[in-house]
């Protein structure tokens, strides 16, 4: 499965269906705090029989893994792909800081759970094409293709480290600002100086 696309366009009601499903999981974990929820529960949420869950999604640590990365495409990504002067810069940090903060009791209940694996390897998958870019204009005229492509995985990777660990632990309720502060303070470092010479500051 290539967990930077959404899904094909289907019939009308099998897309209905399926965004009911992953409406219906986002509510229930948001509202338990957990993601130990059942597929009952979210099919009745979504008023659809469990047997359309399974056609769909296979199992809940599927339908859980599609939830959340639809919330990352649908709501993140127009933030992050719209302007390039946007890419790589504050705003494109705050973005995500934002997303997460406000969607807290979800992905906090997803990455301590079944499917934390799964989920940080998507949305790796997801931002990774985004932060290439950054890299390509910022720095393509430096850096061979697979210093680019290796820089990205990096960063991308550590910072999807840096936002889990901050999700998960930080102290409520979350500051984007903050937070947003500390990860570009990082990201200068690790891409500005280094590559220019200068000297951290």
């Amino acid at each position: 499965m290539d967990l930077n696309v959404a899904e094909p366009a289907r019939d009308r009601r099998v897309r209905r269906s399926r965004a009911a499903l992953m409406r219906a999981a986002v509510e229930l974990v948001t509202e338990r705090g957990t993601a130990a929820v059942t597929l009952s529960d979210i099919a009745e949420a979504a008023d659809v029989s469990r047997r359309v869950v399974y056609q769909h999604f296979g199992d809940r640590d599927a339908l859980l893994l599609e939830a959340g990365l639809d919330l990352v495409r649908r709501e993140l990504l127009p933030h992050l792909a719209d302007d390039p002067r946007v890419a790589a810069g504050r705003e494109q940090a705050l973005a995500v800081a934002r997303h997460f903060a406000g969607h807290r009791a979800f992905y906090r209940a997803l990455l301590t759970g079944s499917c934390a694996f799964a989920l940080d390897r998507g949305l790796i998958g997801v931002l990774l094409p985004i932060n290439r870019q950054a890299i390509q204009r910022l720095h393509g005229d430096r850096l061979t293709r697979e210093a680019i492509d290796d820089l990205a995985a990096f960063l991308t990777g550590g910072a999807g480290s840096f936002v889990t660990s901050w999700v998960v632990d930080g102290a409520d309720p979350l500051d984007p600002e903050a937070f947003t502060d500390r990860l570009m303070g990082v990201m200068s470092v690790l891409t500005t100086s280094h590559l220019t010479g200068e000297e951290p500051r």
